[in-house]
């Protein structure tokens, strides 16, 4: 075959792990969000801050940056790939101080490129600002072109930086200046700021992106997600309210806020998929919350069947509580292999479907000749979905019936999870049963919004929904979306 005839390459990967991640994926799982990790009033900052980041890394894999403050000078290494690839003993060593903000990124509005690593580092008159966040913001576009207008030059792609124009232009004290910065974007966000002498938390007015603080001796700490606060052996103090600001610095906490909270809407996916199952949200163990998934949605579509089986890694939960419910055996039917994302090379559509029994296979002496019942959190846009059951059917199961631990998946995401446009979201445009036919189940049933709500939102009693926001399952966004078309989709970071 001549060179003009053979199928464009594909790169699993670039010149560092998951460069571009998702882009071209073989799964079409929704993408990871970002993490961030802050510590004030320890002399191990940069050390703390490496083993937080590292508990996020599922948050995101492809950039890891730390700021470190001795009070008097900041110092701060970034780069590209996961956490232990970006820092060593030798990187650590050379970020002294007792304060720090930490980052690890998974991009989906800015660049894949270095400049938009965070921590983002300015100069301003009040000295150095380091900002690190997880989110988006609905209105970036239309608040960079202003500000471009009126003068701003912008070093990098990545919306983060919109926050410290904001701060920068105001003729308030830096506090007061973040308020109002603050108070000028819509979205959802959770906010690290630091400057030489302090750190400012501030959560988004409906708390969209999770944000807890942990404290370990004096020290106070903040983290995505508390996972990170059991590796270092900090204690669970509470969640950031949504629309508070906490100010620390010399003078110790101060507990403020820029904004009245809103309708309390955390993000359901950071359930259904995002947060790792021994993290707590809103006082609730992950995987605790994803077992009761599983129950109420095997009450909800009980089928008959032989084994249960989860999609790893965010589905095992739900499946053992699907599979409690029943009495259906639950099995190891299905075996990730952690150790493909390098120099996977896809050259055709054909190995380009071999490349998921690369990343996943299917069980043959647990499936074989049986009814198999297999648990996934998500159908986005229904081929990483067909490829299992598939897997499945190919290693002997005679029947393959798919449950799933969300509503149908039907709107994109504004708050800063990697969605794709709405006309490629197979839930949009298809109904259940042409769904099931799409992915080659013999049956397919949703967890149903109520049932949602009845197993994450009863934690959460009395709240609109549960708390949570679902709108990417019932178009019921928790603010304002449309800004003259410059809205924007996805990860701010």
């Amino acid at each position: 075959m001549s060179d003009a005839m053979m199928p464009s390459q594909q790169l699993w990967t670039g010149d560092y792990y998951n460069e571009g991640t998702g882009r071209s994926d073989i799964f079409d799982t929704l993408k990871e969000e970002c993490g961030v990790f802050g510590v004030f009033g320890h002399p191990e900052a940069a050390s703390l801050s490496y083993y937080g980041l590292h508990a996020l890394q599922h948050r995101g894999e492809e950039s890891a940056g730390l700021c470190v403050t001795d009070g008097e000078q900041f110092n701060y290494h970034r780069g590209m790939g996961l956490v232990k690839e970006v820092f060593d003993r030798d990187k650590l060593s050379s970020l002294p101080g007792s304060r720090s903000i930490g980052h690890v990124r998974y991009s989906t509005s800015g660049d894949s490129r270095l400049t938009n690593a965070q921590p983002l580092i300015f100069k301003y008159r009040d000295g150095d600002l380091a900002v690190a966040t997880n989110g988006n913001i609905v209105n970036a576009p239309q608040i960079r072109r202003e500000l471009e207008l009126a003068g701003s030059i912008f070093q990098t792609t990545s919306d983060t930086e919109v926050i410290a124009h904001l701060i920068a232009r105001s003729s308030k004290e830096f506090v007061e200046a973040a308020k109002d910065a603050l108070r000028q974007l819509v979205g959802g966000f959770a906010f690290l700021l630091m400057t030489n002498n302090k750190l400012i938390v501030a959560s988004d007015p409906n708390g969209l992106r999770p944000l807890t603080m942990g404290r370990l001796g004096d020290a106070y700490l903040f983290s995505s997600e508390t996972c990170a606060f059991e590796v270092v052996g900090a204690e669970i103090i509470r969640d950031i309210l949504p629309g508070e600001l906490l100010v620390l610095d010399e003078n110790g906490l101060r507990e403020d806020r820029y904004a009245e909270p809103q309708r309390k809407a955390l993000c359901a996916m950071e359930y259904i998929y995002f947060s790792r199952p021994d993290s707590e949200l809103n006082g609730a163990n992950l995987h605790r919350a994803r077992k009761q998934m599983g129950l109420v949605l095997a009450q909800e579509s009980f089928v008959d069947a032989d084994v249960v089986t989860g999609v790893p890694d965010s589905s095992i939960s739900a499946a053992i509580g699907y599979a409690e419910q029943t009495g259906i055996p639950y099995e190891l039917g299905l075996i990730k292999n952690k150790y493909t994302g390098r120099t996977f090379i896809q050259p055709s559509q054909e190995l380009r479907e071999q490349g998921v029994k690369m990343k996943l296979s299917a069980v043959r002496g647990v499936v074989e000749g049986k009814r198999v019942v297999m648990i996934d959190d998500s159908i986005v846009r229904g081929t990483t979905s067909r490829r299992i059951v598939n897997l499945l059917r190919e290693a002997g199961a005679t029947e393959v019936h798919v449950r799933i631990t969300s509503p149908p998946f039907k709107n994109p995401c504004f708050y800063g999870i990697d969605t794709p446009d709405r006309a490629e979201l197979i839930a949009s445009s298809m109904s259940i049963e042409e769904i099931r036919q799409e992915i080659n189940a013999d049956s397919l049933q949703f967890l149903t919004p109520d049932g949602l709500i009845r197993a994450v939102g009863g934690f959460n009693q009395g709240d609109y929904k549960g708390g949570l926001c679902m709108a990417c399952f019932d178009n019921d966004y928790p603010t304002r979306t449309d800004f003259d078309g410059e809205e924007k989709f996805g990860c701010m970071c």
